[in-house]
């Protein structure tokens, strides 16, 4: 296959996903009121823990850093936490297991009037399924990132959105795209000074 042609091809197909994404107006609704749930947790002085697994553990610690440092604007920084520990990882995976290495920090330190966005492509990766349910213990929110059908994470999901695309790469670059979107509109709901 010419290179160039494979290349526009990942492009199309990207944008068909896309396209798909912005074609069903719930997704669109969702993202809205996620933005006010998100700054509804803020005002409250709530945090949000994030976690997923390879690009969407990537993808959570890409959304942490722009809320604690900034998206666009300068503005004060936003409490929220990547479950991204090397240490804690190995020490929890260690002696207790892979399944619990999102779930022991939340035990810890969620609050109930904290919130976890979990990132799955499956939703069915069972150290975030178990974050998820220790997040509920808390008494905690949960917004889902996730992709196929939703997998079981969909059921400790308060909200979710699923991704269309049929592989993981098509998803998290839905899941990214999410992300950007919900810092930006929080931001114009705290800060309508900077837009």
């Amino acid at each position: 296959m010419d290179i160039l042609h494979s290349i526009r091809g990942a492009l199309l197909d990207a944008q068909d996903t896309l396209n798909q994404f912005i074609q069903n107006r719930d997704n669109i609704t969702i993202i809205a009121e996620t933005a006010v749930l998100i700054r509804d947790v803020f005002e409250q002085q709530g945090k949000i823990f994030t976690c997923g697994n390879g690009g969407s553990l990537c993808d959570a610690i890409h959304f942490a850093e722009e809320c604690t440092g900034k998206f666009r604007d300068n503005r004060k920084p936003l409490p929220v936490i990547a479950l991204s520990d090397a240490g804690h990882i190995t020490c929890t995976a260690n002696d207790f297991g892979f399944a619990e290495v999102f779930a022991r920090p939340l035990l810890a330190l969620g609050d109930p009037n904290d919130l976890l966005v979990v990132l799955s492509t499956s939703g069915n990766s069972e150290n975030v399924v178990r974050a998820a349910d220790a997040a509920k213990s808390r008494e905690m929110k949960v917004f889902g990132l996730l992709g196929k059908d939703g997998g079981k994470l969909k059921n400790y999901c308060d909200s979710y959105l699923i991704a269309p695309g049929d592989t993981a790469d098509r998803i998290q670059e839905i899941h990214i795209k999410v992300l950007h979107i919900l810092i930006e509109n929080v931001e114009r709901l705290m800060f309508p000074e900077n837009y």
